[in-house]
């Protein structure tokens, strides 16, 4: 069964705690969303809060898929380049599908509705997103249409001795 994507959905306690689980669970089965597991979940909610915040004002957007059971599935938050130089493209960030849905094609979707919401907003005209390598993410990205554009070596520490490459994806929209 596909799932329900909504952009910019009403935010209340039942999404903000659904994302909140999504983003834990996420994290804890090892999924590269900012963290490495286990995560303690109050550092994830401030994190959660600052993506909220930038909602608030305008800088961010949030896309989210829901199951069957109207639970949170999937998410992803799009947001806006400030630099006046670079306000053709935005930025995807925090691009998560839960454990248990992975598998079954809900990444791929959730990456179709992030660039059909970018579509729809005055200007875009590409969506650039940085993953952690070592973890296959970019061939991923890559079957969905993303193009590496560059990589940091070594950029991200995940643990003393265990440095990973910064990897820079790029879809062009038009």
């Amino acid at each position: 069964m596909p799932l329900t994507f909504t952009l910019d959905p009403s935010v209340d306690r039942v999404l903000r705690d659904g994302i909140l689980d999504l983003w834990t669970d996420v994290t804890d089965a090892g999924g590269a969303v900012g963290f490495v597991p286990p995560a303690p979940r109050e550092a994830i909610r401030a994190e959660l809060v600052k993506h909220f915040v930038a909602m608030a004002e305008g800088r961010a957007r949030l896309l989210v898929g829901h199951d069957e059971e109207g639970r949170v599935a999937a998410a992803a938050f799009l947001t806006s380049n400030t630099h006046r130089l670079m306000t053709h493209w935005l930025w995807l960030y925090t691009v998560m599908v839960h454990p248990r849905h992975q598998g079954r094609g809900y990444g791929r979707d959730l990456l179709t509705a992030a660039a059909d919401a970018a579509r729809g907003i005055d200007g875009i005209e590409a969506i650039r997103l940085t993953c952690r390598g070592g973890l296959g993410l970019e061939r991923f990205y890559a079957s969905c249409g993303y193009k590496e554009v560059g990589r940091v070596p070594g950029a991200i520490r995940v643990a003393p001795g265990d440095d990973r490459d910064d990897v820079f994806m790029l879809l062009p929209l038009t």
